[in-house]
């Protein structure tokens, strides 16, 4: 029987975000899922229907590609509070990057579990926003990059069991997508295309990295501007997906990118995200937006927020209400010391302006070299056709 696509876009979250940290020293120091969750509910913008809880992920569904030593291990860690040296070397935890904390099975486990969820609820066709997901570092056996489980493989893992062929990963977090790569590089029924910033950690996602046929890497040089954003979605990915024509589109959408992100040096407004959301939305019948990288806690929250708001077709204030507005006062963030303020627009706008610039001759050109693979794409796309794979299950 024919499943109905959802009427509205779903939000999934859950409480376990609030105080959750990675420790005080730590990037992730900062409130951003609870952020988003409150300011979206202060502009009236995320009300009961569209609201889901995420359930956590149980240990076994975690290993449709971790492995059962790592999964256990994380879990033992956070039972304990420590680990042992022998675990730190073979598993990356009680490492500085990924720490051992409280929720540090809990809270990947919900993140996880919130994209099995959405999967689930996407079989009709529409769209969901988990923005707790995003971690694409984490690999089978080991933590990595802030990342103890990968959540946008178990996305992908999960849509293709439930029947879809063709599925399409973009993301476009600073950081590349390294575990993601490693997971589904040569899968046929995947489409994998990063936009994320050059000779920065983890220093992988070359030009020339085509994961065997199916993964599109563009590296973009410092101070990559909204007018390269809009040139690479309208010139790249938009023209890859028309060609693989995908039954889903998952879209990591890292705040990172955003020029006020203390990790990465691109220059990004929160436009730019919106507008990619916007726009894989109409190329597929179901899209699922992850959260991800975004280390600023007014900066992370104000896109996420402002994606969420695009794809319900809500009008973007000129000034927050006074209830949003409090939100944001709200917050602090330990980089900027404990009597810093917030920049103006941080605590009381959510939309930034528009931060246009020049195409520069590297962008333009690394784009057109990307283009000139989409007629090996075409190929394998008419052997799909010819094997009856494609228009399955639009």
């Amino acid at each position: 029987m024919a499943v109905a696509p959802l009427s509205a876009p779903l939000f999934i979250g859950s409480e376990i975000y609030r105080g959750s940290s990675y420790g005080g020293r730590h990037p992730l120091a900062i409130p951003r899922v609870s952020t988003v969750m409150d300011l979206a509910r202060a502009l009236d913008w995320l009300p009961p229907a569209q609201y889901r809880t995420s359930p956590r992920a149980k240990p076994a569904a975690l290993t449709a590609w971790h492995t059962p030593a790592y999964v256990a291990a994380l879990q033992r860690a956070e039972k304990e509070g420590a680990v042992s040296p022998a675990t730190r070397a073979r598993h990356a935890l009680g490492t500085l990057s990924n720490p051992v904390f409280p929720e540090m099975f809990r809270r990947p486990a919900t993140g996880a579990g919130g994209v099995m969820l959405a999967a689930e609820l996407l079989r009709g066709g529409g769209v969901v926003h988990v923005p707790g997901a995003g971690t694409h570092h984490a690999l089978p056996d080991r933590a990595n990059g802030f990342c103890y489980i990968n959540d946008p493989v178990l996305a992908l893992l999960h849509l293709r069991a439930l029947g879809l062929n063709r599925i399409a990963y973009v993301d476009i977090d600073a950081h590349h997508c390294d575990g993601v790569v490693a997971a589904l590089a040569g899968a046929g029924d995947m489409l994998l295309i990063s936009v994320h910033e050059e000779n920065r950690w983890p220093f992988s996602g070359a030009l020339g990295d085509d994961g065997g046929g199916n993964v599109i890497n563009l590296p973009v040089p410092r101070g990559f501007n909204d007018t390269e954003m809009a040139a690479v979605r309208e010139r790249l990915i938009l023209p890859a997906l028309a060609v693989f024509q995908p039954q889903a589109v998952v879209l990591q959408c890292g705040a990172d990118a955003v020029q006020e992100d203390p990790l990465s040096r691109l220059a990004l407004s929160n436009a730019a995200h919106a507008d990619m959301a916007l726009a894989l939305r109409a190329a597929a019948p179901r899209l699922m937006v992850l959260g991800g990288g975004g280390y600023n806690p007014w900066t992370v929250a104000r896109a996420w927020v402002r994606v969420w708001g695009a794809l319900n077709g809500r009008t973007m204030p000129d000034r927050l209400p006074a209830s949003a507005r409090a939100v944001m006062s709200a917050l602090g963030w330990h980089r900027r010391g404990p009597d810093a303020a917030p920049l103006p627009g941080w605590t009381d706008t959510l939309a930034d302006a528009p931060r246009p610039g020049p195409l520069r001759p590297v962008v333009a050109d690394r784009v057109a070299h990307l283009r000139g693979r989409l007629r090996g794409l075409r190929g394998a796309m008419d052997a799909l056709r010819a094997g009856g794979l494609v228009g399955q299950q639009r």
